[in-house]
């Protein structure tokens, strides 16, 4: 059941995000545009998901399992350091170089448009470069 809601789950956000227009790089890099010919669509897709998630990390943090049983795992780490600051910058960087981000770029990848595809493949490389500092700075 878990497997079949996750993907269930998967399949809406995918098509929100077509909906939305967010994997649509084009779209994206007009909405981060603001010199220029600015898109503000995007802003109402961002507010109407961040009053979704408002709403349900506000139920999520009073429960101790999911609805389907699973324990809710939640973050525990509450403080701005110097990791999340550069992490969040190379994510906008990335953003606003390649008008994607992770989910939007596996809907266009599902698309099949070569774009998603080197963008996974870039993500993925990163992926792999941070794993690789991470052990040895552990080991």
């Amino acid at each position: 059941m878990l497997a079949f809601t996750s993907l269930l789950a998967g399949l809406v956000f995918g098509l929100g995000l077509i909906v939305s227009g967010m994997a649509d790089p084009a779209k994206v890099l007009g909405f981060l545009d603001i010199t220029g010919h600015w898109d503000p669509s995007l802003a109402f897709v961002m507010g109407g998901a961040i009053a979704v998630a408002t709403a349900a990390f506000a139920l999520a943090r009073r429960r101790t399992s999911s609805l389907l049983g699973a324990p809710m795992r939640l973050p525990a780490k509450r403080t701005i350091d110097r990791r999340l600051l550069l992490g969040s910058a190379l994510f906008g960087i990335g953003w606003g170089i390649a008008g994607f981000c992770p989910g939007p770029a596996l809907v266009s990848l599902g698309m099949g448009q070569l774009k998603g595809l080197v963008f996974v493949l870039a993500m993925l490389a990163g992926m792999g470069v941070f794993e690789f500092f991470e052990r040895r700075s552990d080991g």
